[in-house]
């Protein structure tokens, strides 16, 4: 799946010129309450309501985000950010003994322990198809010939031959000329508004009311403030959004590469463990900032920003504590990673997982399918973002998934999240947001979302289904906190059953047509605190009953091509 997927929507609208909103909603407007607000929110003050009036005390729920990284100095995070209480910080030590030194606020799997972290990465997609390529490549396959597995292996490398050679008309390289040159043009506009400012950093609010005295500045400014506009980013900085502008356009030049030349090991170089050995798991580093903050960051703040606090704006729940984990680059993640991030996440205390990411492959999906397993054998949650490419993910592949590999059923502690929106922001549902009647359980809001950004003091808006898990996983959270003794499987079943059906037909995305929001997502509603809150005091909880099956995760060599 594309960068995205799990990295800011900002570059892509760029890109495909898309989601430009002739109106405007207010800051949090995700928060808000229909009835009361005209916008469909989550009603965040409802649910508030409710709770007091019930007298209910809450409980602290630690949710792990498995993302990108997290500023640990952010103001509205930095005291709620789970702490190990086994860990003695920045002594060198793995006093807990649990293979990972001075994990004090979470864990980074994607670093090494000469302290360097894995920035950017290749494409699930081409490491799949340069390593099957001298098997199966260039060759005269009859596929009625093949065993059961080699058939499988056959196809996931015809899959990955089409994805990454596209259909050989060479436009992605034109595209990528096109990409590189704005680039170009947006780093000089920068260069000339610095100096122009008076300043290095500088937001689009502030580039806003500057009035450019030369043609040359005034060129600058309208290059720059126009994109920024168009991706509602003027709360961001000029360093922020040319980064995440950067990071896109870099994606898709290695995207276009890897055509002919097999990806670079990023990974492998820093990292150093044994990629093909899931028991390997004492790797990586405690640096869970690293480079790469502004996604989690954001995500973070959408679930447990501190309330009423004065600053910034209000996460959804009240009493938690935030675990990063760092597994997901600016590429595509590996599979390895992502069980060993869930499994850490689970066996450190977590009761809720984020996970805004995804891919279009997943080679060792046994291990993920396993590390599900695990999670739910605990009572822990997972909330995925369904994706951003605008397609139905019931018939085109999104990992992970809770359907295992094995073809043995599902997991069922699993809730996949799509994207919604407002009629006063582009629509009701967002234009970029996968979709599936059975594999896209909810939508929730991830359009124009105002959170937490690096730096101490600042927020702003981001989009994508990877703001609107977190705010799904924020609501189990809060459910939780409130109602400590529901199991996975029932929150699950809460914030399904507890959403708002909306009145309207909604547009179907990648299309025009108009549909109901039941033919795109399997509960054909949009996530609702308060309406899961009075759900969860109806329900007899049954945390404690759950019976306990530890799968073994099973070790599966890599073959050689």
């Amino acid at each position: 799946m594309n960068k995205f997927s799990r990295l800011c929507f900002l570059a892509l609208t760029f890109s495909l010129g898309v989601f430009a909103q002739k109106e405007d909603v207010p800051k949090g407007w995700h928060m808000m309450d229909r009835a009361t607000s005209g916008y469909y929110g989550v009603s965040a003050d409802k649910a508030y309501e409710f709770i007091k009036a019930k007298k209910l005390k809450s409980k602290t729920v630690i949710v792990a985000v498995i993302d990108s990284g997290i500023d640990t100095l952010q103001e509205d995070l930095k005291d709620i950010l789970w702490t190990n209480p086994r860990e003695i910080p920045g002594n060198g030590i793995d006093d807990d003994h649990n293979g990972y030194v001075d994990d004090i606020h979470g864990w980074n799997f994607i670093g090494g322990k000469d302290g360097r972290n894995v920035k950017e990465d290749s494409y699930e997609g081409a490491r799949v198809y340069h390593t099957l390529k001298a098997k199966w490549g260039d060759k005269e396959v009859n596929v009625e010939n093949l065993n059961p597995e080699d058939k499988a292996e056959y196809a996931i490398f015809k899959k990955a031959e089409a994805k990454v050679l596209g259909d050989g008309g060479g436009s992605g390289g034109l595209d990528i000329v096109i990409l590189k040159q704005v680039k170009v043009n947006l780093v000089k506009s920068d260069s000339i508004l610095k100096i122009a400012l008076g300043k290095e950093i500088y937001t689009g609010k502030e580039l806003d009311t500057y009035v450019g005295k030369t043609t040359d500045e005034k060129r600058a400014r309208s290059t720059l403030l126009g994109l920024m506009k168009g991706n509602d980013a003027l709360d961001q900085t000029n360093k922020d959004f040319l980064d995440g502008l950067s990071e896109y356009i870099d994606g898709e030049s290695r995207k276009e590469e890897s055509r002919n030349t097999p990806p670079k090991p990023y990974r492998k170089e820093i990292v150093g463990d044994d990629e093909t050995n899931l028991n390997d798991r004492n790797y990586g580093n405690h640096d869970i900032m690293s480079a790469t903050p502004m996604h989690g960051t954001h995500c973070a703040g959408i679930i447990g920003a501190i309330r009423n606090n004065g600053k910034g704006m209000d996460g959804i729940a009240d009493n938690v504590r935030i675990m990063m984990v760092r597994a997901v680059p600016d590429g595509d993640e590996h599979d390895k990673d992502i069980a060993n991030a869930i499994r850490y996440a689970v066996d450190n205390g977590a009761q809720v997982i984020s996970m805004s990411f995804g891919k279009d492959f997943s080679p060792q999906k046994q291990w993920v399918d396993d590390a599900f397993r695990y999670a739910e054998s605990k009572n822990v949650l997972l909330v995925h973002a369904a994706g951003n490419d605008s397609k139905n993910v019931d018939t085109a592949d999104n990992f992970p998934n809770p359907v295992y590999i094995n073809g043995k059923g599902r997991a069922g502690n699993v809730i996949t999240v799509g994207a919604s929106g407002d009629p006063k922001a582009g629509g009701l549902v967002a234009s970029f947001s996968n979709y599936g009647k059975k594999e896209v359980d909810v939508f929730s809001p991830g359009v124009k979302i105002y959170s937490t950004l690096p730096g101490s003091t600042n927020y702003g808006n981001l989009q994508g289904t990877s703001m609107a898990c977190p705010l799904v996983a924020g609501i189990a959270a809060l459910t939780l906190e409130y109602f400590p003794n529901l199991s996975a499987r029932q929150l699950k079943y809460i914030i399904e059953k507890s959403v708002q059906v909306p009145d309207m037909k909604v547009k179907k995305p990648g299309t025009d047509e108009m549909v109901n929001l039941s033919d795109i997502s399997k509960s054909g509603g949009i996530v609702n605190a308060y309406e899961a809150l009075k759900l969860a005091s109806t329900i007899k909880g049954e945390r404690n009953q759950m019976k306990e099956v530890l799968p073994k995760p099973k070790l599966v060599k890599k073959k050689k091509a």
